[in-house]
């Protein structure tokens, strides 16, 4: 049985790389569409929010010498691009999904609307968030904090490359200690890179929950969904 009724997963453009140095790896992203669908066969409303950093970082085409709004914008397209790509690989495994884009481009996504982002997981389709806010300066952490709290979702499962949450950071240190739960303040306390400080202080102060966890090992998105011992879990109390 699934612990959670409605769920957003964060992905980074760079779980869709998989091997490659750049871009989109078909299988990768056939693969995480498999298991979004296993979710989505446990009965949950799953809604996606992807990063770009597998094609365009506005951040550090900004420290480049690039405008930051410019720069920012071009990251949101490329986060429609990788929407586009993984709704493409739902669709082959014949699940429902819609993309909804906070920069309006009629021809290939729906403009994000609330009312209709909600009537889209009611009728069991998976929502993929795309153009992150429609916002410069603000991650698509930023976004993924926002649309949860927006479609009502009972948590945020934030897939990443390592198990968890760890002391400091595990591919620098190998002394690195692992944190099965930590509270937003911690977070935010000892500077964690865990999700953008504005997302964690959203979700602090909104107590919409998070669970990091690995997404490299097969089955874990399933896992979580079933509130099983996977990750890190993020809260307002460590009760």
């Amino acid at each position: 049985m699934p612990a959670f009724k409605r769920i957003l997963l964060k992905l980074s453009g760079e779980a869709l790389m998989g091997e490659k140095g750049y871009g989109i790896d078909p299988q990768v992203a056939f693969s995480i569409a498999r298991e979004i669908k296993e979710v989505h066969e446990l009965g949950v409303e799953v809604a996606l929010v992807v990063g770009g950093g597998n094609i365009f970082r506005g951040v550090a085409a900004s420290a480049a010498g690039m405008d930051r709004t410019s720069a920012d914008h071009m990251g949101m397209l490329a986060t429609v691009i990788n929407a586009l790509a993984l709704q493409d690989a739902l669709e082959k495994q014949n699940v429902p999904t819609r993309v909804l884009s906070a920069i309006e481009m009629r021809e290939v996504a729906e403009l994000f609307i609330r009312r209709r982002a909600l009537r889209h997981l009611e009728k069991g389709r998976i929502l993929i968030f795309a153009a992150g806010t429609g916002n410069p300066y603000f991650t698509t952490d930023s976004a993924a904090a926002l649309r949860a709290l927006e479609i009502k979702a009972d948590i945020i499962l934030k897939a990443t490359k390592v198990d968890g949450i760890y002391s400091v950071d595990p591919m620098l240190e190998p002394g690195a200690v692992f944190l099965p739960k930590i509270t937003f303040q911690q977070v935010l306390e000892r500077n964690l890179k865990v999700m953008d400080a504005s997302a964690i202080a959203l979700c602090r102060d909104n107590n919409m929950p998070i669970l990091v966890f690995n997404l490299l090992k097969p089955g874990n998105i399933v896992r979580a969904v079933k509130g099983e011992p996977v990750g890190t879990q993020v809260t307002s109390t460590l009760d």
